[in-house]
């Protein structure tokens, strides 16, 4: 008489999941793996399951292109489980990668160049990678070399926050340089958001705003920060 079977038997896998197990395995034969990782050879599949069933475990079909298919005898609702508890772990742990772009002409103005490298250095600051790409329009392609001279200019003058993950790339009619954030990047904006909040603190102390050293204090702070927005 088979022993009576646990409910997650009767629980099949979802939709994305194409694993067999149980009578869902119609092959004849299976190579067993007993629950503890023992070999334990060739077995019909009905005494596979009957072996997995005297156990109380599930049989799961672990590797279906084999000749026999192989089967292991293990808790598949708790594997599944663990496997997903895994994957979340994995997921909360993996860093999301944003990549900015900002485009330039290579005989961009210094007003212009100035507020590009602002934008630059805003996103670094915020972590996130930064393409620039030199656009060369007409005979500026003859000229590759201007372009490059501007990427690694740039490079040079964001390098305490920035730093060259891709080296500048001649791709078509544009030039491609990646920037990556260093372990300084966001560190001095963050310093700066903690002073304006002491410094605001420092004035709803005093009361009676007697003391206007703090309201100038904060006042270049408030204004670095609407320069970067």
């Amino acid at each position: 008489m088979r022993p009576r079977r646990r409910p997650v038997e009767h629980v099949r896998p979802s939709n994305r999941d194409t694993t067999r197990i149980n009578d869902a395995i119609r092959v004849p034969n299976v190579r067993l793996i007993d629950d503890d990782g023992g070999q334990l050879g060739i077995k019909t599949t009905d005494e596979a399951r009957e072996y997995a069933y005297a156990k109380n475990l599930d049989l799961v079909e672990v590797a279906a292109q084999a000749d026999p298919p192989v089967a292991k005898v293990m808790d598949y609702g708790k594997y599944k489980y663990e496997q997903e508890q895994k994957a979340k772990q994995a997921r909360k742990h993996q860093s999301q990668i944003h990549v900015k772009e900002i485009k330039l002409r290579p005989k961009i103005g210094i007003h212009d160049y100035n507020t590009k490298k602002g934008h630059v250095e805003r996103f670094l600051n915020q972590r996130a990678k930064v393409k620039v790409t030199i656009m060369f329009r007409g005979r500026e392609t003859t000229h590759p070399e201007r372009g490059r001279d501007l990427l690694l200019r740039l490079a040079e003058d964001v390098k305490e926050i920035g730093v060259i993950e891709s080296q500048p790339l001649l791709d078509g009619r544009n030039m491609v340089m990646l920037l990556g954030p260093t372990k300084n990047a966001g560190v001095r904006r963050d310093a700066e958001d903690q002073d304006t909040q002491r410094g605001e603190e420092a004035l709803q102390g005093d009361g009676d705003g007697q003391d206007h050293a703090p309201a100038d204090d904060a006042q270049p702070q408030s204004g670095a920060q609407v320069v970067e927005a």
